[in-house]
C-alpha cells in the first residue's frame, strides 16, 4: 500500500498542525472541518482497532475486488484529509510519542472522559508545560464540571436530555405523535462545529497574546445553546414549547402541505411573501384580512388559514404550484429523498459530491466542504486514512529510525 502525501496549498489553515486524540463523531467532525481548510491533522488511533466508527456498519467501502474493507460509511463521513497513526496511550512509549507530537502541534483535540488523560500525563496542564502556545480542547458529553462530568454520553441521549426531542415530532394528539430524534446526529455535528469555531477563536487570540488556551466543550451545553428560538419562546413567555410536527412555532404559514399529486413544503417568511402567495391562489383578500394580514395574527389563526390553504392546494399539481410560487419569490420545494438530493441541479452545480482515490483500489465518494474561499486554494482533501496508514512517516518526522519503529511495532505500542 502506497502512503498518500497530503498536498500543501494556500488553504487558510495550511500552516496549522492538529493532534486529534478523539474518536466517534463530535470532535472528529471538528478536526475534519479544520482538515478541509488545509490543517495537517494527525489522527491517533488504538492499535489493531482504531476509531470505534470504523466498525459501525454495514455499509462498508468495497475494495476493487468487491470485498468489504474495514472502512464503514460512518467512519468515511468524518475523517477525510487526516493522517492516521496507531499509538497505545497506556504505555510509556506511546505517551512519549503523543507528547512529542503535541510539542509540535498548534491544537490538541480529545474526547476522553474527564480525567482519563491526566492518568497518562497527557492532560492540558502536562502538554502545555512543554508547549505554552498549545490550544487544548476537550470535548465531552457534559463538560469538565458538574455532577455528570464523569458520565459518558451519545447524541441520542443528549437530544433527549437537552430538550430537542420534546419539540421534534408530530403533536401527541395526532397519528404518529410523540418525541422524535433528528434523523442525523445533530448534537454531535453541532458540537463539532462549536469545537472548530472555538479553536479558531483561540488561534486568533494567540496571534495577539502568544498564549495557548484550554477549552471545555460539553455536548449538553451545545444542545441547550442550540435550543435557540424555542428556548427564548419559553424564557420570555413562561410557556412550555410543544411538538408541532412540521409547523413553525413563530412564522406562518410554514408547514408540509399536499397538492393533488404529492406533498411539498411552504416557507412563507414575511407578510410580502404571504401577499404574493395569495395572489397566486387567486385570493388577494386573504392578505388584507385582519386575521391573516400580519404574521402574528397568522400564527394565532393558523387553524383557519390552513383550512383555506389546504383546500386551494388540493386543486393544483405540485409542479404547477411550485413553478408559480417560484416565479413570484415565495419559498417552496419538494421533499427530496437523499438520493434525490444528489440529483438536484443546484447540488450538482456546486459539486457537493466528489470522488477521491482510496488505497484499496477504488474511488470513495466524499461530501465537499460547504466552506468556499474564492480567493484561496482549497483542494479536495484525500480520502479518510486507513488504520495507521501514515504511522511510519509521522514517526520519521519525529526523528525515529526504522529500527526504532520496528521495535515499537513489535512491542504493540504502534
Amino acid at each position: 500500500m502506497g502512503v498518500r502525501v497530503l498536498a500543501k496549498s494556500s488553504a487558510p489553515l495550511s500552516h496549522v498542525k492538529v493532534l486529534d486524540l478523539s474518536r466517534i463523531l463530535a470532535a472528529p467532525w471538528a478536526s475534519q472541518v479544520l482538515a478541509d481548510m488545509g490543517a495537517d491533522v494527525i489522527k491517533v488511533e488504538r492499535p489493531g482497532a482504531g476509531d470505534d466508527t470504523r466498525t459501525w456498519g454495514p455499509p462498508f467501502l468495497k475494495d476493487s475486488a468487491g470485498r468489504d474493507t474495514r472502512e464503514s460509511g460512518y467512519y468515511l463521513a468524518v475523517n477525510r484529509g487526516k493522517r492516521s497513526i496507531t499509538v497505545a496511550l497506556d504505555t510509556p512509549e506511546g505517551q512519549r510519542i503523543v507528547r512529542e507530537l503535541a510539542a509540535r502541534s498548534d491544537i490538541v483535540l480529545e474526547n476522553y472522559k474527564a480525567g482519563t488523560l491526566k492518568r497518562y500525563g497527557l492532560d492540558a496542564e502536562s502538554l502545555r508545560a512543554a508547549n505554552p502556545r498549545l490550544i487544548y480542547c476537550s470535548v465531552t458529553g457534559f463538560g469538565q464540571t458538574g455532577p455528570r462530568r464523569d458520565q459518558p454520553a451519545y447524541d441520542f441521549l443528549i437530544q433527549a436530555m437537552g430538550g430537542l426531542m420534546s419539540v421534534t415530532g408530530e403533536r401527541d394528539d395526532l397519528p404518529g405523535g410523540g418525541p422524535q430524534k433528528v434523523g442525523i446526529p445533530i448534537v454531535d455535528l453541532m458540537t463539532g462545529m462549536y469545537t472548530a469555531v472555538s479553536v479558531l477563536g483561540a488561534l486568533a487570540r494567540r496571534e495577539r497574546t502568544g498564549e495557548g488556551s484550554i477549552i471545555d466543550i460539553g455536548m449538553l451545553d451545545v444542545q441547550v445553546a442550540t435550543l435557540a428560538n424555542q428556548a427564548m419562546n419559553h424564557l420570555v413567555s413562561g410557556k412550555e414549547p410543544r411538538r408541532n410536527g412540521n409547523a413553525h412555532p413563530n412564522i406562518q404559514p410554514q408547514d408540509v402541505y399536499r397538492c393533488a399529486d404529492g406533498e411539498f413544503i411552504l416557507v412563507v417568511g414575511n407578510d410580502g411573501q404571504f401577499a404574493r402567495l395569495c395572489e397566486v391562489l387567486g385570493h388577494t383578500e386573504w392578505s388584507a384580512d385582519e386575521r391573516f394580514r400580519e404574521n402574528a395574527q397568522r400564527v394565532r389563526n393558523i387553524g383557519e388559514l390552513n383550512g383555506l390553504l389546504r383546500a386551494k392546494f388540493a386543486l393544483w399539481t405540485r409542479a404547477d404550484l411550485l413553478a408559480s410560487l417560484d416565479k413570484v419569490g415565495v419559498p417552496c420545494g419538494a421533499i427530496n429523498s437523499i438520493p434525490e438530493v444528489f440529483q438536484d441541479p443546484q447540488v450538482l452545480a456546486r459539486q457537493m459530491v466528489r470522488q477521491v482515490p482510496h488505497p484499496c483500489g477504488v474511488d470513495v465518494p466524499q461530501l465537499a466542504s460547504p466552506i468556499r474561499f474564492l480567493d484561496a486554494s482549497m483542494p479536495m482533501p484525500p480520502a479518510p486514512p486507513m488504520l495507521g496508514e501514515h504511522g511510519n512517516a509521522i514517526l520519521q518526522e519525529l526523528g525515529y529510525s526504522e529500527a526504532n519503529i520496528a521495535s515499537l511495532r513489535a512491542q504493540g505500542v504502534i
